[in-house]
């Protein structure tokens, strides 16, 4: 804009009183005209470009949050599905992470050995321990025969003696007291190099109720040395074996 325009656009606003004359109206069209910036080319094609440059950016993003958000899976697999919280478990969550050992399958009558009649019977260990732990005792009827199972959780005891016994009436280890089990005979087991109070706490008094094996009964337990006596109903023929896994000692009694 002019000087000289601008002088006199402040006289006609101090003047304000009255209406702006007709040659001021047109000097102000003229100086607008005059100022405004040449057009460098038609604004339809600048919006129409900005669009699709618009257009594009979105469609990159889009497809970027897809690939971010989809699971790598290959040809011909199925995903595999995340495990839910519940299932997952830390070592402290975990009630004991040691296996349990498989027992072994008990082996068939074929395989066992031969009842005996009379006589004692011996069994030796292999690679002993110094001392054995019995650490569970059993007892089970099976069609032929009553079972007594003795457990240890270290190893098989140095030897085992079993022997008939004349009557029911045991002494008690270094008590010398007597006891006297049901039945009207009975069966004397000797234990060397085992231990029965330090990892067994269950029944030193088991009553069965079975046909022949009617009582069972710890009669000593010292110095390495533990001995049970066997209550039966009649003489009969028996036979002893280790199993393995646990390592068990297993007293088979006839009873048909």
């Amino acid at each position: 804009m002019s000087q000289n325009f601008r002088r006199d656009l402040n006289k006609e606003f101090d003047a304000i009183s009255g209406t702006p004359s007709p040659a001021l109206s047109a000097r102000v069209r003229s100086a607008l005209e005059q100022d405004r910036p040449a057009r460098t080319g038609p604004f339809w094609m600048a919006g129409l470009a900005a669009g699709l440059i618009a257009a594009i950016v979105v469609g990159v993003l889009v497809v970027a949050s897809f690939n971010r958000h989809q699971t790598s899976i290959l040809p011909g697999t199925a995903p595999t599905p995340s495990a839910s919280p519940s299932a997952r478990q830390s070592p402290s969550q975990s009630p004991s992470l040691t296996p349990s050992p498989s027992p072994a399958q008990t082996p068939s009558d074929s395989n066992l050995p031969a009842f005996v009649c009379a006589g004692p019977v011996s069994l030796a260990g292999t690679q002993t321990p110094a001392v054995a732990f019995v650490d569970a005792v059993r007892t089970g009827t099976h069609a032929g025969y009553d079972r007594v199972t003795i457990e240890f959780n270290n190893g098989e005891p140095a030897n085992v003696d079993m022997s008939p016994h004349a009557g029911t009436t045991f002494t008690q280890g270094a008590s010398g007291q007597q006891v006297t089990l049901q039945g009207s005979t009975g069966m004397l087991v000797i234990i060397h190099g085992a231990d029965e109070h330090t990892a067994y706490s269950g029944s030193i008094d088991i009553k069965t109720g079975y046909s022949v094996l009617v009582e069972l009964r710890q009669v000593e337990d010292f110095e390495g040395t533990v001995q049970w006596g066997l209550g039966l109903s009649k003489t009969a023929c028996y036979r002893a074996f280790y199993l393995t896994n646990p390592v068990r000692l297993v007293i088979d009694i006839q009873n048909s």
